[in-house]
C-alpha cells in the first residue's frame, strides 16, 4: 500500500503537476509520503516566489488530492 501511494503521487507530479510549474520556471521535487502526508521541496522560481504558499495549497495539493483522495496534505520542506 504504502510503495502503490508512492508511486501514485510520482505519477501525478510528473505528469500534471511538474510541466506546469516547469512553465513558470519552476520545479518540484517529492521527499517523501508518510502515511496520508506528501513533503515536496519547491525548486527554481517556486522556492523563492511569494507565491509559492498559494501555489503549494492551491495547486499542487488540489491537484493530488482530486487524484488521489487519500492525500490528506501536502508539506514544502526546506533543503
Amino acid at each position: 500500500m504504502r510503495e502503490e501511494m508512492l508511486e501514485k503521487v510520482k505519477g501525478v507530479i510528473e505528469e500534471e503537476i511538474r510541466p506546469l510549474l516547469a512553465m513558470e520556471g519552476g520545479g518540484i521535487e517529492l521527499v517523501s509520503v508518510e502515511n496520508s502526508t506528501v513533503k515536496v521541496k519547491l525548486r527554481g522560481a517556486c522556492a523563492g516566489c511569494p507565491m509559492s504558499q498559494f501555489t503549494l495549497v492551491n495547486f499542487v495539493e488540489a491537484t493530488l488530492k482530486a487524484k488521489i483522495p487519500e492525500i490528506k496534505e501536502v508539506i514544502a520542506v526546506d533543503e
